[in-house]
């Protein structure tokens, strides 16, 4: 047991005789371990964009939110009359008029 891992230590393993099949194996184990750090590195890739994009739509929820609250304020009747207050325009006493087009 103790020579095998000398051997192996070594390099004899892959120098004997019959050492074509190590070779196929340690070239198989070699290409499945660039595959294994390719894929870790596509999905750390994925995770980081995944947290960016999160982020981005944190902000611009709360932009729309900020747009939409600003945008009930300027609707308000109240908000409309203090703006035009100064022109001297006032809200009608009465209703407006219906029109009605007969064909």
């Amino acid at each position: 047991m103790k020579q095998q891992v000398y051997d192996i230590l070594k390099g004899k393993v892959l120098l004997d005789e019959g050492a074509e099949k190590n070779w196929v194996m340690l070239l198989f184990l070699s290409f499945l371990a660039l595959v294994m750090i390719g894929t870790s590195h596509s999905a750390e890739r994925k995770v980081y964009e995944l947290a960016s994009k999160k982020q981005e739509l944190k902000k611009y929820r709360s932009e729309f939110a900020m747009g939409r609250s600003h945008l009930m304020k300027l609707k308000m009747e109240s908000y409309v009359e203090t703006q035009v207050s100064g022109m001297k325009i006032v809200p009608p006493s009465e209703p407006p008029i219906k029109l009605v087009v007969k064909k």
